[in-house]
């Protein structure tokens, strides 16, 4: 495998790395919410009368939605400590 042929890395300051990083960790994230979501909202519907299956389907959704607050939350930290900073060419 010859290496000459990849063009270097495109990203050279901290700011632009968080530019490349942080929406990508943001589609996780939301991807990980809307499966954790779908898996729970299953679980529910297919529970029946067992309440131990409804408890779990419960505490995945909760789970879920507390991973998209805490997800969206750091996304807001991290925008004020770059307006704290005045770092530039962030995407928001």
């Amino acid at each position: 495998m010859d290496l000459s042929n990849f063009a270097p890395a495109k990203f050279g300051t901290f700011d632009i790395l968080i530019n490349i990083l942080l929406p990508l960790a943001l589609v996780v994230a939301a991807l990980i919410f809307l499966v954790m979501l779908l898996r729970g909202a299953f679980t529910w519907l297919t529970a029946g009368a067992d309440p131990k299956s409804v408890e779990n389907a419960q505490k995945t959704i909760v789970f879920a939605i507390i991973g998209i607050v805490i997800a969206v939350s750091s996304f807001f930290v991290v925008k004020l400590i770059a307006s704290i900073l005045k770092v530039q060419n962030l995407p928001f």
